[in-house]
């Protein structure tokens, strides 16, 4: 599904480095599938050592239910591949995350399952949290993918995407679906790559056949 524009409601979290194990704790990544991983997004920030939520913890004050944007600290995402911690921030509702910068494994996956990493500048992303810490509430944030713009009621930022990506995030795109797109392409080459190596054609299927007889 198309899409250029999110507008939403984003909540600040500062923490610098914020790794993949603070994000999606590994005793919730049990399952063979995706399924349950919300209720574990940053479980040891939100919860005490007695699974009490944290009542000083951003995500747990009153007005703070139902956002859709992070407003994260520097590196967000850093640590261990773990593709849990996108999962679980999709299914706990965000559809983007700003940081002035990403863990690149974080980054990557982030863009592959549709969560939209907004890399802006330092200076930028010390504004928003500034911004975010003195409005009352959550602060509503206009995203444009087209621009690649966020914008505030303070301020307007711009953010970096390489054009391959901007396109995958706009056309809901991972990145197979991404490959699909030149198919022709891979087919052409695949025919004129066989014409001339002729020889080269399904070598290890002929090989197990001639080994099987």
């Amino acid at each position: 599904m198309k899409r250029s524009i999110i507008e939403g409601r984003a909540a600040a979290l500062p923490t610098a480095n914020l790794d993949t194990d603070q994000i999606l704790p590994k005793q919730f990544l049990r399952g063979i599938d995706k399924a349950g991983l919300a209720r574990g997004l940053l479980y040891d920030l939100r919860f005490d050592a007695q699974g009490r939520p944290r009542d000083g913890f951003v995500l747990n004050q009153p007005g703070f239910t139902g956002v859709d944007i992070l407003i994260a600290g520097p590196n967000c995402g850093c640590g261990s591949s773990r593709e849990h911690a996108v999962w679980g921030m999709q299914q706990f509702g965000f559809k983007a995350v700003v940081a002035s910068s990403f863990g690149e494994i974080f980054y990557s996956n982030a863009v592959n399952n549709g969560l939209l990493p907004v890399m802006v500048s330092e200076a930028d992303a010390l504004a928003l949290l500034d911004d975010a810490a003195a409005h009352e509430g959550p602060l509503p944030l206009h995203i444009d993918l087209e621009a690649l713009t966020v914008t505030s009621p303070m301020r307007l930022s711009r953010f970096t995407l390489s054009p391959r990506h901007q396109r995958m995030l706009i056309d809901g795109l991972d990145m197979i679906g991404a490959s699909l797109q030149y198919q022709a392409a891979i087919d052409a080459f695949a025919q004129a790559h066989w014409a001339a190596q002729p020889w080269l054609k399904d070598v290890a299927a002929r090989m197990h056949a001639h080994a099987t007889r």
